[in-house]
């Protein structure tokens, strides 16, 4: 077997494992999404206390995120990945066991600290095991997971609640898991062995608690449509100065949790700048849509997640075709036109707001946002990864994945408070609606804002100067593959002599 026929099946396995754990955890983040009404009446709690079995999650998503890179260092990304997905199991066993909203909580926050792994390190495995010159189409089959999830989750989780109960929203989980874990202990190649990495205590001891901190305070700001409630001011603030502590941290620390001196490139600052703008404006709309359905127009929850497909098709269809064809387009070009195009159909959808505005006029805007939604996520993940060196592909991939979920949880608590402040003793009608309208302006802006960052990405795609992928040594390979790499040995020194 030659290098690049072992490279590809390393890529193809780790890719198939990657996405089965993806789609496991984005369906499960829609399908609860759809399920805490249901949840609040089965286990006879209020709303805002079923809110925390989404917010919780979140929380444990955010405190574990930043741990990824060292546990890729000290532990090798395959067993990281391993104990991401037994964790995420284990969490939806024991949560649809559940007897009490606070048990329920509990171990969504056991799947969170699951989750929060799965995207950096997969991200991290799949960017080192693709050829850099050829990153478009792995990353497009990465994104497969956005197309799934929005479409699916909804109505799998709705047949569920409808057909079984809601325990089975959390059992559907465990033959998904169950087949990652085996897929994941046999195909994905082991890392080999690791200098030691001390874990940068004082660093994660200011980062984990101040990423949960400011996301709990825009979270709680945005449900009492009042960030500047002390019950949301305080904990933002105290989040933002651990953030704060942090950053100086990691600047002079000698191995700090996170490679912050990467943001001295211009292209990873650059994208991750575009980013957060960009999570926040589209991230904050998503928050809207369903309820200017339910609230504005009165449709119940199953037509107004139906009315989302649209969005999720073209979205998952527009970047499976940008994805691909990144490594030959110039990232600029491409990116700003999908901000661009993405601003134009959320300007289309909120101009045609009203308590009469026909359906599919509105269906056909945000599919033309979502042709543009496709043109930015994936390939700015792309354009951001692919310069990267080997080794700071692990905090690339995990700051990447910080910033984003930061950006989600400013739109999402922004258009909140927005909403909350234009729609105070209004009614189903006329009034309503042009509160959404006036809303979702915000979310215009901000997509528009993320222009600026956006120019500074670079005109040409680095796909043909980027370095190939750096073959595994022989001495941490199988012995099968030792032979394989010895007989391919010849043919590669001749091409390189050619």
């Amino acid at each position: 077997m030659t290098a690049d026929t072992r490279t590809g099946h390393d890529l193809a396995a780790t890719l198939t494992v990657v996405v089965i754990g993806s789609v496991m955890s984005v369906l499960d983040v829609t399908i609860v999404n759809v399920a805490l009404h249901p949840l609040a009446v089965a286990l006879r709690a209020p709303l805002t206390a079923v809110g925390w079995v989404s917010t919780g999650y979140t929380l444990a998503l955010a405190a574990v995120i930043p741990t990824a890179a060292w546990a890729m260092a000290r532990f090798g990304a395959k067993h990281t990945y391993l104990a991401a997905i037994a964790l995420f199991t284990a969490g939806s066993a024991l949560a649809s066991l559940s007897w009490n909203i606070q048990t329920l909580v509990l171990f969504r926050v056991l799947q969170g600290l699951g989750g929060g792994l799965l995207m950096p390190v997969g991200m991290a495995m799949v960017i080192r095991a693709a050829d850099r010159r050829r990153m478009g189409g792995p990353m497009a089959v990465l994104g497969i997971p956005v197309l799934i999830g929005p479409v699916a989750g909804p109505v799998l989780g709705g047949w569920l609640i409808d057909t079984a109960s809601w325990h089975w929203i959390f059992l559907v989980n465990l033959p998904v898991g169950g087949l990652a874990l085996v897929l994941a202990a046999r195909l994905l190649r082991h890392d080999g062995r690791q200098p030691a990495r001390r874990l940068d205590v004082p660093g994660l001891l200011t980062l984990s608690p101040g990423l949960a901190l400011l996301i709990y305070g825009l979270a709680t700001g945005g449900s009492r449509g009042d960030v500047t409630e002390p019950g949301a001011l305080v904990p933002a603030l105290a989040g933002l100065a651990l953030t704060a502590g942090f950053v100086v941290r990691s600047l002079t620390a000698r191995e700090p949790l996170l490679r912050l001196r990467l943001l001295a490139d211009r292209t990873f600052a650059a994208a991750l700048a575009t980013m957060v703008l960009f999570a926040a404006g589209y991230f904050g709309s998503m928050l809207l849509t369903p309820m200017y359905y339910q609230t504005a127009r009165g449709l119940d929850a199953t037509r107004a997640g139906l009315l989302g497909i649209p969005l999720a098709v073209a979205v998952g269809t527009s970047m499976q075709v940008a994805t691909r064809r990144i490594d030959r387009a110039s990232p600029r070009l491409m990116i700003l036109s999908g901000i661009v195009i993405a601003a134009l159909g959320l300007s289309g959808f909120a101009g045609l707001l009203g308590p009469d505005a026909p359906y599919w006029r509105l269906c056909a805007a945000m599919a033309v946002m979502g042709v543009g939604v496709g043109m930015v996520l994936m390939p700015l993940n792309t354009t951001a990864t692919r310069g990267l060196p080997r080794d700071d592909v692990p905090s690339g991939s995990t700051t990447l994945n910080i910033v984003s979920q930061v950006g989600v949880s400013i739109g999402t608590a922004l258009m909140s408070v927005v909403l909350a402040s234009n729609t105070a003793g209004t009614g189903i009608g006329t009034q309503r609606a042009g509160a959404f309208q006036h809303t979702y302006w915000w979310a215009v802006a901000l997509l528009a804002l993320a222009l600026v960052p956006a120019v500074l990405l670079p005109r040409r795609s680095a796909a043909l100067d980027a370095p190939p992928p750096v073959p595994q040594p022989a001495s941490q390979q199988p012995a099968s593959q030792q032979a394989a790499s010895q007989q391919a040995e010849p043919a590669r020194a001749s091409r390189g002599t050619a």
